[in-house]
């Protein structure tokens, strides 16, 4: 582990794995850690795998709210990417998809590929309101209904969704970790539901020249699938994949796999057009 240090002006602290010459930059799930990327990063050979632990995780600084949740990983991960050097690949889950899908917009200079495992832009669906949004839409009033006076009954409820297991039976350690943290949940909700930065504007992700991997279990939450599609017909250069029997925490269920579809996707998007 490396840090707290400062970075896009957030103390941060960060790992790595490996020492092989691909270097590639991994961004973690909402209620998680940098630690969640090393099942991924064993199986994946020849890279150096970088993972921040995102604001308000991990030994990273608490997010304290007086700038933008989105905004303030957004700056962290550009600036890993800038010290780590161009060119790396970014690898996205959940949450740190929706960052990684902001860096590529933003200094697409950086990359030669991206990665999203199932990111939970749900401002790319809002506005069908299809059933797969409804039925999200429902669960999730119901966690931010409770998070201030019951985090513990919210974190149950969201972890029920998007977790793998049961909250119940997880360690004490790791309920109580992810209790103190639904603040950021609730924290995301200006981008993940709002979409403050405009990523779904017209044309924004139309201007995406880059080869992106889209990831999802086929065991995930509809609302998944949904998003999914609507980024698969928008980004000009996208390969949609759905690993079976997975569901949303397929990095670390389901690495092997997982490792297999973005080797294969490295391999492909590095051959001549």
């Amino acid at each position: 582990m490396i840090g707290p240090e400062d970075l896009g002006g957030h103390a941060t602290a960060w790992r790595h794995w490996g020492q092989g010459a691909r270097q590639v930059l991994a961004l973690h799930c909402s209620l998680a850690h940098a630690g969640a990327w090393s099942r991924l990063a064993a199986a994946l050979p020849g890279v150096t795998l970088t993972a921040p632990d995102l604001p308000g995780h991990g030994r990273s600084a608490d997010w304290t709210g007086a700038r933008d949740l989105h905004e303030t990983a957004t700056g962290v991960a550009i600036a890993l990417a800038e010290r780590i050097g161009a060119p790396l690949d970014l690898i996205g889950h959940s949450f740190g998809a929706t960052i990684a899908l902001r860096v590529a917009l933003e200094r697409p200079d950086l990359l030669p590929s991206l990665v999203l495992i199932e990111p939970v832009l749900f401002s790319a669906v809002r506005q069908t309101a299809g059933p797969e949004f409804t039925d999200f839409a429902a669960g999730y009033v119901a966690v931010n209904a409770v998070i201030d006076q019951d985090p513990a009954q919210a974190a149950a409820l969201f972890h029920g969704v998007w977790g793998h297991g049961h909250f119940a039976e997880l360690p004490a350690a790791q309920r109580d970790y992810m209790t103190r943290r639904m603040g950021l949940v609730a924290g995301q909700n200006p981008v993940l539901l709002e979409d403050l930065p405009g990523l779904t504007a017209p044309g924004r992700l139309e201007s995406l020249a880059l080869p992106v991997l889209l990831l999802e279990g086929a065991e995930s939450p509809p609302v998944i699938g949904a998003i999914q599609q609507v980024l698969a017909a928008r980004l000009p250069h996208a390969r949609r994949q759905i690993i079976a029997g997975a569901a949303h925490m397929l990095p670390v269920t389901h690495a092997a796999k997982v490792a297999a579809q973005v080797v294969a996707f490295w391999a492909e998007s590095s051959c001549p057009a």
